[in-house]
């Protein structure tokens, strides 16, 4: 049984939070230069400018790529022979979500549902665990903003609705979204299970890298031809125009009750914050 002191995760999830904020990730850049030399619209153009002087600036300046900094979302691989001493994990998480936005000068935008009082120091986390073979724990953080996660939801369609009925749910979802995600957005799908365990799915589909193709030719198929129909919406960037509404669309799949059809969109902004790190 490996041992993994408490402080090393507070830290790993400390410095994922402060730098998923400030720093666009790789793969997100790389679909942007894409979809920006792909593009004719000059508002499109202008809008892909200032998204990258956006991201240039906070690189340079240590300040958050948005002012809305998201909730802490993790998904934790915790293998079965390893240990965390010191502290619970999900105590640590929530103590290095804790120090990252109060280090890193990040807004706190957890609030009581009702009463609507901050809780101060954007805790507690939203952790999601899985149980996997190993003695590792791999931890990946996605900051959600809430103008993106607002244009998420869930539905239960008719099994007879098949592939066309979940195509016609996602795009009239995207375009009623328009502007609001911020877009060019990432669009994650969940697909089966059962109510919440589609959302689950939908939400792990988005720490996926954006590019990279689903590892099953056939789903990859189905992500592709629903993105070139999203993109045909001409939102475009910020809803300005375009010929980029998004920039990767992620589906994830599980068994579901034959009397049931399960899916869950849910969206990512154009920045799709996340990081991952394996202790």
């Amino acid at each position: 049984m490996r041992t993994i002191k408490a402080e090393q995760v507070i830290d790993a999830v400390a410095k994922m939070c402060v730098s998923a904020n400030r720093y666009l990730p790789e793969d997100v850049k790389k679909r942007f230069n894409e979809c920006a030399a792909a593009e004719e619209s000059p508002a499109a153009k202008e809008v892909f400018r200032q998204i990258k002087e956006n991201w240039e600036l906070a690189a340079e300046s240590g300040l958050p790529l948005c002012q809305d900094t998201g909730l802490a979302v993790f998904i934790v691989e915790m293998g079965e022979d390893v240990r965390v001493e010191g502290m619970n994990i999900r105590d640590a998480i929530n103590e290095g979500t804790r120090k990252g936005y109060e280090e890193g000068f990040l807004r706190k935008s957890s609030c009581d549902p009702l009463t609507r009082a901050n809780t101060k120091d954007n805790t507690p986390a939203i952790i999601h665990f899985d149980i996997v073979p190993g003695d590792k724990i791999k931890i990946t953080f996605m900051a959600k903003g809430g103008g993106s996660e607002n244009m998420s939801r869930v539905t239960m369609l008719a099994p007879a609705q098949g592939w066309e009925g979940i195509k016609t749910f996602v795009i009239e979802r995207v375009a009623e979204a328009g502007p609001n995600p911020c877009p060019p957005t990432m669009v994650g799908i969940g697909v089966g299970g059962t109510f919440e365990y589609s959302a689950l799915l939908a939400k792990k589909s988005l720490m996926r890298k954006v590019g990279e193709p689903h590892p099953d030719p056939e789903m990859a198929k189905l992500e592709a031809e629903l993105m070139e129909d999203l993109n045909k919406l001409g939102i475009g960037p910020m809803g300005l125009g375009g010929k980029t509404t998004v920039f990767d669309v992620k589906i994830e799949m599980r068994p579901c009750h034959i009397a049931s059809l399960p899916l869950a969109v849910n969206i990512q902004c154009h920045s799709s914050r996340h990081e991952e790190v394996e202790l």
